[in-house]
């Protein structure tokens, strides 16, 4: 199997807690369209039971691989010189290739003369735009591959235009191969010129995780927090324990896949400072038929969830979720909510 990142230690247990119970505190809208130039558009809206309604637009495309081109076939006047060119490469190894040329061919009235760079990269560029109703702007350029093999890099710049300095850069780096998955996140603010960054690491070997995160402020020269994290992972279950926030929380979380319909997993904190547990969730999923699911969650405070999402066609997925206070089932507090995803 491969490493997962720190934050995914305990993935699969927590998607199978916490997603499609969303939809029992809002009511949700997906739209997923891609455009003939394979430009992938989502947009998302949803409305919560405070009445706030709150909407995003994204669009995101991968270029090809730049920087081919073709030769005439038409025949050429011969001249004493028939062109020059001059170009230079950068090694292999970088997985990018750079040209500077220098070409000049004459044509019967004068010379054509060109000068250019060309950037081609192996692998493409992914750009991704993305608004809210909150004027949030955010743009990202993900490089896949393009320093080294396994390694990824992400640039974004987030920006509200209504706000004066509120712009903020960040920088993802990302790390992986067999055994090691490694990240760095770097984030610039305008506002007040303060750089911190996050960095995490696992590593793996037959099954066993073991990895560790850091945060770091620039302007107070401090480490703000760090976390453990230990994992055991096979295709059929994982189990994996967490130290947080400085190690003062302790989180532990199951996952087991049954057979082929049902699932089950279990989420527990413990609060080391006030030493005392911090939440418990169980939670199993049932697939009815390959288009599908149920599911149902219940926590320490006795409160259940269920929900139930179904694909009516190809391009149409509908959930309803339910809420339930089962320690006071004769009083308002109940949540039922709804999603609707369209996919084209």
């Amino acid at each position: 199997m491969p490493v997962p990142a720190f934050a995914d230690l305990g993935k699969a247990a927590n998607d199978l807690i916490s997603k499609d119970f969303y939809h029992t505190s809002q009511a949700t809208l997906d739209v997923k369209l891609q455009a003939p130039n394979g430009t992938n558009v989502t947009i998302k809206g949803k409305q919560g039971f405070d009445g706030v309604t709150s909407g995003s637009i994204e669009g995101k495309h991968t270029l090809k691989p730049q920087g081919t081109h073709s030769r005439s076939s038409s025949p050429q006047p011969r001249r004493f010189i028939q062109s020059m060119q001059f170009v230079a490469s950068l090694p292999s190894s970088l997985r990018t290739e750079l040209f500077l040329f220098a070409f000049g061919a004459p044509d019967g009235r004068g010379s054509r003369d060109t000068v250019g760079l060309t950037l081609r990269h192996a692998s493409g560029v992914t750009i991704t735009q993305g608004w809210t109703t909150s004027s949030l702007l955010d743009t990202k350029v993900e490089l896949a591959e393009a320093i080294a093999p396994g390694v990824k890099v992400d640039l974004q710049n987030l920006w509200n235009p209504s706000k004066a300095n509120s712009a903020a850069q960040k920088i993802n780096l990302a790390f992986k191969n067999p055994n090691v998955h490694s990240r760095a996140f770097i984030n610039y603010a305008n506002g007040n010129g303060n750089i911190d960054a996050v960095v995490d690491v696992v590593a793996g070997h037959e099954g066993f995780l073991v990895g560790g995160e850091a945060a770091y402020d620039v302007q107070k020269a401090a480490i703000t927090r760090y976390g453990l994290g230990l994992a055991y992972a096979t295709p059929a279950y994982t189990a994996s324990l967490h130290g947080m926030q400085n190690l003062s929380i302790i989180a532990a979380s199951y996952y087991q896949k049954v057979n082929s319909s049902v699932e089950v997993g279990a989420k527990a904190g413990y609060d080391v400072q006030a030493q005392k547990a911090s939440g418990m969730e169980l939670a199993s999923k049932y697939k009815l038929d390959p288009l599908s699911f149920a599911k149902v969650k219940v926590n320490d405070r006795g409160i259940a969830a269920l929900a139930y999402s179904t694909k009516l066609n190809a391009g149409t997925t509908i959930g309803l979720g339910l809420s339930l206070d089962t320690q006071k089932l004769n009083e308002a507090g109940h949540k039922i909510g709804t999603s609707l995803t369209f996919e084209g």
